[in-house]
């Protein structure tokens, strides 16, 4: 029986976040600790009279404090790149490769003297923290992406698949066909594209690669997305042993409707939370 594409889309779930999706503190934790005792010792020019002096004489007896230097201006890395009228610079905070006096420099025009110096904070291990969280707060995208990989593999592990043995995570075309002797040309154009599939299954005589994904917002990635695996789905009708399946969700699709629907008309494995709520896998797999 052909399924309804307008009710099946009905079902999309607005969001699938778990606790652990909004800030990962753990990481937060640990990118502080690397970092504490030389945040620690910056806290002596908190409030300072003469912070230009002061810093000079603390980067001589602790130079190490100048590698977290970038997290106060929330940036990741050792390295700053800026530019004045005099030239460019690019400032090393782990090896430093100029003077203290134009780290001073530094410090004085990105206002970090400034913030230090005049109480504007009270504590820069807790300053940093918030920094931390903030920076962390940009990983919820690669977080949501891997949250419908978790569940998906949630209902794989429930209907009874062993991980390693009946199904495998990230598998890339060329070791699919290595491993079981398909020939993925079509879709690999003839080896040309090295495409990674979010999930494999194997049940015997059939070779399910699967793709997970869900979107809370639209935007062209969904349109670039939806019309990839619709490629994918017809290419795969035309090779014995091998099925494409894709498990979306989100109420971003409502934006991408038509290309959604595009998809769905030519994939019959295509399904959404709901389906894998429905007991799908058990249906598809045993």
């Amino acid at each position: 029986m052909k399924r309804n594409f307008n009710e099946w889309l009905k079902t999309f779930k607005s969001s699938i976040c778990d606790y652990g999706y909004y800030v990962n503190f753990e990481k937060v934790y640990g990118n502080i600790e690397n970092i504490k005792v030389e945040l620690n010792i910056l806290n002596s020019l908190i409030g300072s009279k003469n912070i230009e002096h002061e810093f000079e004489k603390l980067v001589a007896d602790y130079p190490q404090v100048l590698k977290c230097i970038p997290i106060l201006l929330a940036v990741r890395g050792r390295e700053i790149y800026t530019i004045d009228g005099d030239g460019e610079y690019l400032f090393n905070f782990n090896k430093p490769n100029y003077s203290t006096q134009e780290y001073i420099l530094f410090m004085q025009k990105t206002g970090l003297f400034d913030l230090i110096a005049n109480h504007v904070i009270n504590n820069l291990v807790d300053y940093v923290t918030g920094v931390e969280v903030g920076l962390d707060s940009n990983g919820r995208k690669n977080r949501g992406g891997h949250l419908m990989e978790n569940l998906v593999e949630d209902y794989l592990i429930k209907a009874g698949l062993v991980k390693g043995e009946t199904f495998f995570k990230e598998m890339k075309l060329s070791l699919i066909e290595n491993k079981w002797h398909i020939d993925l040309s079509g879709i690999s154009n003839q080896g040309k594209a090295e495409k990674r599939f979010d999930f494999v299954v194997n049940k015997g005589k059939t070779i399910y690669a699967i793709e997970t994904n869900f979107y809370t917002g639209g935007g062209s990635k969904l349109n670039e997305t939806a019309r990839s695996y619709k490629t994918i789905a017809l290419e795969a009708k035309q090779i014995d042993g091998f099925a494409f399946v894709w498990f979306t969700d989100g109420i971003g699709w409502k934006s991408a409707r038509h290309n959604l629907e595009e998809t769905f008309d030519v994939l019959d494995n295509m399904y959404c939370i709901a389906d894998l709520e429905n007991g799908i896998i058990e249906k598809l797999f045993n």
